[in-house]
């Protein structure tokens, strides 16, 4: 085994590397330090690393707030039907764009890539969606983001890199073109599919802006949504921030609803990070 040797430009990295991961790690620390502080700690100057006034209020008040409960049913919903949908309709596409005897794969491509640098813009996007009867619902939050160029392409890449052995192997033991794709090919595309999963449920969970234009009742309102209507517009949830108890402020409330926001994905994402490198990898090296 080959001794490694450290250098001076290795601790410059290394140092370099820390300083950034702090400096992007602790804003989310004290947002968190911050939800679990009492008033007196929360108000105080300087930076927090621990909760010194340890307390459960803010988040007491945070889930005594039907919008919350509101909101995270709808957000939930969204990324759960979203994603499953996009998974589906994005792999099948690009399973189809991965087979080099499709007629036209290189026109249907190109159009495919165009929309990459060109957007209709939002008035005819916003026209559209109307002109179809989506304003007002929750379809208007889903169908827009089935897919996307760069998937396709990512997810193409990817299926494109798979052996063609492997389908010819199941083609001669009888498997027909459906079990080929679900039931071979589907399973051995399962780092790109965790790749899909993560940038379409995180997309789905943070989105607040189509939820902004396309929607107007309050039972349709997006976590993400009254997350910001806390933060910016905060007279539309003076209820929550003018909270009866005692140990709570409007800093420490914010603070508590944004770690709720984010919980979620916080959670999920280490189930899915094993696969995420590799299929991201494998799916951009191959044009």
């Amino acid at each position: 085994m080959v001794k490694r040797t450290w250098s001076i430009f290795d601790g410059l990295i290394y140092l370099v590397m820390s300083i950034a991961a702090l400096v992007f790690f602790y804003p989310f620390w004290q947002t968190l330090v911050l939800s679990f502080s009492g008033s007196g700690y929360a108000t105080s100057v300087g930076l927090k690393f621990i909760p010194l006034e340890f307390s459960l209020d803010s988040y007491k008040t945070v889930f005594s707030t039907s919008s919350i409960y509101v909101g995270y049913g709808n957000t939930l919903l969204r990324t759960v039907v979203g994603t499953t949908l996009t998974i589906a309709v994005t792999y099948c596409a690009a399973y189809a764009l991965s087979r080099r005897k499709l007629p036209f794969v290189r026109g249907i491509t190109f159009f495919i890539v165009v929309t990459m640098f060109f957007s209709g813009g939002l008035i005819p996007t916003f026209l559209v969606m109307k002109s179809y009867g989506l304003v007002g619902t929750k379809l208007a939050l889903i169908l827009p983001m089935l897919t996307s160029a760069w998937n396709l392409i990512i997810t193409r890449n990817f299926i494109a890199s798979i052996s063609h052995e492997i389908e010819e192997a199941a083609l001669v033991d009888g498997a027909s073109p459906f079990k080929i794709v679900f039931l071979v090919m589907f399973p051995i595309s399962m780092p790109i599919i965790s790749v899909l999963t993560i940038w379409t449920a995180v997309s789905h969970w943070n989105a607040w802006f189509d939820a902004l234009i396309y929607t107007s009742k309050e039972a349709d309102v997006v976590l993400q949504l009254v997350l910001r209507r806390l933060l910016i517009d905060t007279q539309s949830e003076s209820s929550i921030l003018q909270s009866t108890l005692a140990s709570t402020t409007s800093e420490t409330i914010k603070s508590a609803t944004i770690i709720v926001a984010i919980a979620p994905i916080l959670c999920v994402y280490p189930f899915l990070q094993k696969h995420f490198t590799k299929g991201i990898m494998v799916g951009s090296v191959k044009g």
